[in-house]
């Protein structure tokens, strides 16, 4: 029988594990080396791109040494801006999902279940002969592209680092493609696709490049997706909860907006270009088994989740006692692993980056749009959501907005405020 002492000792342990991880502690900025009055710069700055149209509202949060330094709710929630924004407001984290990804497919490596060098056919006999389009030219001069035999298989590796040959509808480079894309319904936009027949319409489609010889963005990490799906032997969202969600206390996160989240998901301005498509594409509000799980775009986040999430990166792996991967894990994954190659993560980080095993990792000091550290990581998705991990200043950085079509703004905009504020 349990002693009276024993009881008490026991009851703030079991309280604390019934209310969760709570976010990391908070502290005096200018013990972290940020100055209080250059951090109150970010919200008047917020109210400004509001007040101009640049999004609805947005959350923000800055964090040193595990310290949160700044964390503060912008504007509005909805459309119309009648809903004032919340601190705990749910984002389509569309491509934020793929360095989530990115550790859960580590972390099997780890286990040693795959491994870099494995050809995906072992998986997938639809990808062992692949073809690749190329551009061959006629006796007059004219050019045109004809399928060939890829001279080497598509690795997990490829995968990891976007050099598969695979890309997106949007952003394919030539015609033919874009339009073998779109007949395909691979990125599932007006149906729902379950793994076999996404994969199926995929692997019948050549590639835009031989794989490994190029970076370019695309359906790489949806692929890797459904790799972890094989290779765990579960559904990935499922996967992802057992493994990385519920062992960090990312409560909020998951491949679909739970009931109870829908009055805290944030929206775009009705006049975004991009909104309804990519709105559409997402479908967050739709049982995620109708169609197969999109690796690559399909998370919705809150600020705090993924602080705990970039937080158990930046320490190497692990947070609050909870191991996900490995010190060194980490560090192969925060470097570079497209030297020599063609293509770049331009689009996304700006100049002066390479990309690692789902991030793009920043090769010098210099040579980019905003202030930043040798080795600083980041990602961001189509929704308007960023973030950045600096290893060397200990430092996450979170912005989140609904706000497709400015999306390139925000994110460099929050960067030169994060770093502004800098003291020490």
């Amino acid at each position: 029988m349990m002693r009276i002492a024993d009881l008490a000792r026991a009851v703030p342990v079991l309280l604390a594990l019934l209310a969760g991880p709570a976010l990391a502690g908070e502290a005096p900025p200018e013990a972290q080396g940020f100055s209080p009055e250059r951090l109150a710069r970010i919200a008047p700055v917020m109210k400004e791109e509001i007040a101009k149209g640049t999004m609805p509202g947005a959350v923000t949060l800055i964090a040193r040494n595990g310290k949160v330094v700044h964390f503060e709710a912008h504007g509005f929630l909805d459309a119309a801006k009648t809903k004032p924004m919340p601190k705990d407001a749910v984002f389509r984290g569309f491509s934020m999902t793929k360095p989530v990804v990115a550790v859960a497919a580590l972390a099997l490596i780890e286990q040693g279940r795959m491994s870099l060098r494995d050809p995906i056919s072992n998986w997938w006999p639809e990808f062992k002969e692949m073809k690749v389009f190329t551009e061959v030219r006629d006796e007059r001069g004219r050019t045109s592209r004809v399928a060939v035999p890829a001279r080497r298989p598509i690795l997990v590796w490829d995968l990891f680092r976007h050099t598969s040959g695979l890309t997106y509808s949007g952003s394919a480079p030539f015609p033919e493609l874009k339009e073998a894309y779109e007949k395909a319904d691979v990125e599932s936009v007006n149906a729902d696709l379950s793994n076999e027949e996404f994969i199926k319409r995929l692997a019948a489609i050549p590639l835009a490049y031989e794989p490994g010889t190029r970076w370019e963005y695309g359906l790489s990490t949806d692929v890797l997706g459904l790799l972890v799906e094989k290779v765990a032997g579960k559904r990935l969202d499922i996967h992802l909860d057992e493994t990385i969600f519920r062992p960090l206390g990312m409560k909020d996160t998951s491949f679909q907006a739970k009931p109870e989240q829908l009055s805290r998901l944030a929206d775009a301005l009705d006049a975004d270009p991009q909104k309804a498509g990519l709105w559409k594409a997402a479908r967050i509000e739709e049982d995620p088994g109708k169609r197969y799980l999109r690796g690559g775009a399909g998370a919705v986040i809150t600020a705090e989740d993924y602080l705990r999430f970039a937080q158990m990166v930046l320490n190497g792996g692990q947070l609050d006692g909870v191991r996900i991967i490995s010190r060194e894990s980490v560090e192969f994954m925060l470097s570079n692993h497209i030297q020599g190659l063609e293509g770049s993560p331009f689009p996304t980080t700006g100049p002066g980056y390479g990309f690692g095993l789902g991030w793009g990792v920043r090769l010098d000091e210099g040579g980019a749009y905003a202030p930043g550290s040798k080795g600083d990581a980041m990602w961001a998705g189509a929704g308007g959501t960023s973030f950045t991990v600096d290893p060397k200043e200990k430092i996450v950085g979170i912005i989140l907005t609904a706000a497709p079509n400015t999306r390139l703004h925000t994110r460099f905009l929050f960067k030169n405020l994060i770093y502004g504020a800098l003291v020490e």
